[in-house]
């Protein structure tokens, strides 16, 4: 990458600290990309032997080395500080993956003191840690100790209002009764100070501790909300948690010490930048620093969503994250205070509900009956919704594969319905990928329903969607809304989308296929919307996690996107006004009225997508061996190992022909096979999807480069004579296009990808009924 320009006006660094690399992206003060650089760990540190930048081990244990990630930082500055001047840098925020780092008392209290003329790997080696190798996001081995803490706070619901989330594997009360009771007690004696991944890099970066902020603070599992107004309330690490954790009050009194305060003023610098990034890396002594949060929360910084918006991110695991109004704790849904508000204005929070079954169980469909991610796209685009045209005989699938949070907490197993009936197997195999996508959609659109019911979000009045398809006079819709509800079983009313999302906005790979993006907007009868900077970066690498080279990470533009609202606010303070003054409002407000101003400068160019990056459809890409569908190895898969260009047959066809499913001349339901060889444009009209439209990144194929391995290998196979088959001709998943997009979303760097249905959506609301009935009876185990 040739060197940026050395003088200039003041520009922005975000930093993300992800599974798989740690990124950095650069921005102006009109929030116009101008960097974008990145540590890939399985190729620029292979000496560590990750794949996907974890370590896996037979079970549900996901680790990561710490050390690897002090090694990549210094990889990542000396990157920033030739390619850029980084005394141009005012402001630095950053987000971490949900991780822990176990520090040794020996550096405690005070932060290591560091030589600016050595990297930070080398003073800080793995033996500075008392666990040096830590549980990342994935690691689902500490659930049944989550559980046990649930079970001791007196179930789901008391421990929800209690500290704000029921049980899960990724709490760190779980993590550190894990460690308490599963491993030597020389890690948790030698133990001085545990650290969120977040707070740990953004201590490398200031060079002293820093306290998390409340938001993580929430997803810990033993801290108290208060849930009022204004600076002067203030949370409390619960003492009967921390009891339970440490086995003993005076080891609950010590974990207390390990986790230090928490910052519940997140509108406001951390600290300045340490002078050991000065004198090594150039950067000027008065850059500010800002508080860092976890890697979700970012991204959803980075979208700006409005009230009614949903912010649906699918990768290792599915996210779903909305504004909310009120502190109102259930075990339905995890609760968080915003991440980025000033303690003076009224308290934000946002709602997310979570499914730890996300990529693998696709990675794992895809490999069992198909061959190709466009394969899979394929069918769960020509298969009808529900997988059969009759609207008595849909077909019902659950993968949980991993411990997942409420109400499923206590399933685990593959489970498939036809006709209400527990079979081992689908008839005709090719349901299985989209009965899988529906069940994990339909699970979003059921949990979000239930959480609108207990007011958390607030007034539905401005709920704007009237950009939304509405149906005419029906007897369904004439039927009163709770009495239809009530003869349902049902606490909401599966066929009223008013209370549903106004707009979908996704991230992550599986958002990339074109099904899945219809399939929400179908689902949720919404408009579906994704960054500019996925959309091209999908016609680069379709289905990876990570963006193409010189593609931004989104978490990472909404850590610039926050040091840039920061440090308005503390020049604003250090002139003399409010902080809030000059045009200043809140988080959100103000990124929109960056975005507006220079829309309007620049006469309505749309934001830059990428820095040097590959031209879109061309072959370029962010290195081999990182940042795949999953992270997760899997014997059949490949994942999380080297990439290679996939080779696809006319797969559907040939499932017809291999002895793993019955030959049937009509599809379920009646949906003929001869539909199998239409035209995919055509036959995705029948699923209520959208005919493709240019998109904004430009024409030209996609790149076969980086796509997923081929199951059946490479090469001519044998004919039916014993001569060869040629090879079959190489292709890839072709991924989502942006359709024509309202200035007022393009400004903000969206662009829609999906439109809503409503009939598409009457078919599933007459689907969530007997979705509710099944989920019941996994629940209580009656299947």
């Amino acid at each position: 990458m040739a060197p940026g320009p050395k003088t200039g006006p003041p520009l922005f660094l975000g930093l993300e600290l992800a599974t798989d690399q740690l990124r950095a992206s650069i921005v102006d003060e009109s929030l116009e990309l101008v960097g974008v650089d990145c540590v890939d760990f399985d190729s620029e540190l292979s000496e560590y032997q990750t794949q996907g930048g974890i370590f896996t081990t037979p079970g549900d244990a996901y680790t990561t080395p710490v050390d690897m990630w002090i090694k990549a930082l210094d990889f990542l500055l000396e990157k920033l500080s030739r390619n850029y001047d980084l005394t141009r840098i005012k402001s630095i925020g950053g987000s971490a993956q949900h991780a822990v780092v176990w520090w040794k008392s020996t550096p405690i209290p005070s932060f290591p003191a560091l030589d600016p003329r050595l990297p930070l790997h080398s003073q800080l080696p793995p033996n500075t840690f008392s666990l040096a190798n830590t549980p990342v996001a994935q690691d689902t081995s500490a659930h049944t100790h989550a559980l046990a803490v649930e079970a001791l706070l007196g179930g789901p619901d008391i421990m929800a209002a209690r500290v704000g989330t029921c049980a899960n594997a990724s709490i760190l009360a779980a993590q550190l009764l894990r460690i308490r009771e599963s491993w030597t007690s020389d890690v948790w004696a030698r133990t001085g100070k545990v650290q969120l991944a977040s707070t740990f890099i953004a201590s490398m970066v200031v060079g002293e501790w820093v306290n998390m902020g409340e938001a993580e603070a929430c997803a810990t599992g033993m801290w108290t909300h208060t849930g009022g107004q204004g600076s002067s309330t203030q949370g409390h690490w619960d003492e009967g948690v921390l009891e339970i954790v440490g086995g003993s009050r005076e080891e609950g009194r010590r974990i207390r010490g390990w986790l230090g305060e928490v910052d519940s003023a997140s509108g406001r610098k951390v600290a300045n930048i340490s002078r050991y990034l000065c004198e090594r890396f150039g950067f000027e002594p008065d850059t500010v620093v800002t508080p860092f949060t976890s890697d979700y929360l970012s991204t959803y910084l980075s979208l700006c969503p409005s009230p009614g918006d949903a912010v649906l991110s699918l990768g290792p695991m599915d996210t779903l994250l909305t504004p909310a109004q009120h502190y109102h704790p259930t075990r339905l849904y995890n609760l968080f205070p915003h991440p980025a508000q000033d303690t003076g204005e009224k308290r934000r929070y946002i709602a997310m509900l979570t499914s730890r079954n996300a990529d693998v169980p696709r990675a794992l469909v895809r490999d069992m009956y198909t061959k190709s991610w466009s394969a899979f796209d394929r069918l769960v685009a020509i298969v009808p919704p529900g997988g059969s045209i009759g609207l008595d005989d849909k077909l019902f699938s659950f993968w949980l594969l991993q411990g997942d949070s409420y109400p499923l907490s206590q399933v685990k197993g593959i489970y498939r319905f036809e006709t209400g009936i527990k079979v081992n197997e689908f008839r005709d195999l090719r349901a299985n990928p989209r009965c899988l996508l529906e069940s994990q959609v339909l699970s979003f659109r059921v949990r979000w329903s239930r959480m609108i019911s207990t007011g958390v979000l607030g007034s539905n009045v401005n709920r704007n969607r009237g950009n939304v398809q509405t149906p005419g006079p029906s007897p369904i819709t004439a039927t009163a809304p709770n009495s239809r509800a009530t003869s349902l079983g049902l606490p909401f009313d599966p066929y009223d989308y008013s209370p549903l999302p106004a707009r979908i906005l996704v991230t992550g790979a599986a958002a990339n296929f074109p099904s899945v993006a219809n399939l929400a907007g179908d689902i949720f009868n919404a408009p579906v919307f994704m960054p500019n900077t996925q959309v091209d970066s999908a016609q680069v690498v379709p289905h990876r996690n990570a963006p193409a080279n010189g593609f931004p990470s989104r978490a990472s533009l909404g850590g610039a996107y926050f040091a840039r609202w920061i440090w308005a606010k503390e020049r604003s303070s250090a002139s003399g006004g409010s902080g809030t003054g000059r045009g200043l409002g809140g988080f959100e407000e103000e990124i929109r009225r960056l975005h507006g101003k220079r829309w309007v400068a620049s006469g309505a160019t749309p934001l830059r997508t990428n820095v040097n990056g590959p031209l879109v459809g061309g072959n370029g890409g962010s290195g081999a061996n990182s940042g795949t569908s999953t992270p997760y190895g899997h014997p059949r898969s490949n994942l999380g190992s080297s990439i290679v260009v996939e080779e696809e047959e006319d797969e559907v066809e040939e499932m017809e022909r291999s002895g793993g499913m019955l030959n049937a001349s009509v599809f379920a339901g009646g949906f003929a096979d001869r539909d199998l060889g239409r035209d995919i444009g055509r036959v995705r009209t029948l699923t209520g999807s959208t005919v493709d439209t240019n998109t904004s990144a430009g024409s030209g194929a996609p790149s076969t480069a980086f796509t997923t391995p081929e199951l059946g290998g490479g090469g001519a196979s044998p004919g039916p004579n014993g001569g060869s088959t040629p090879a079959p001709q190489t292709t890839s998943l072709t991924p989502v296009t942006a359709m024509p997009t309202a200035d007022s979303e393009a400004q903000i760097g969206l662009a829609k990808v999906a439109e809503a249905d409503v009939d598409a959506f009457m078919t599933y609301a007459a689907i969530v009924p007997e979705y509710c009935r099944l989920e019941s009876m996994l629940c209580k185990t009656l299947v």
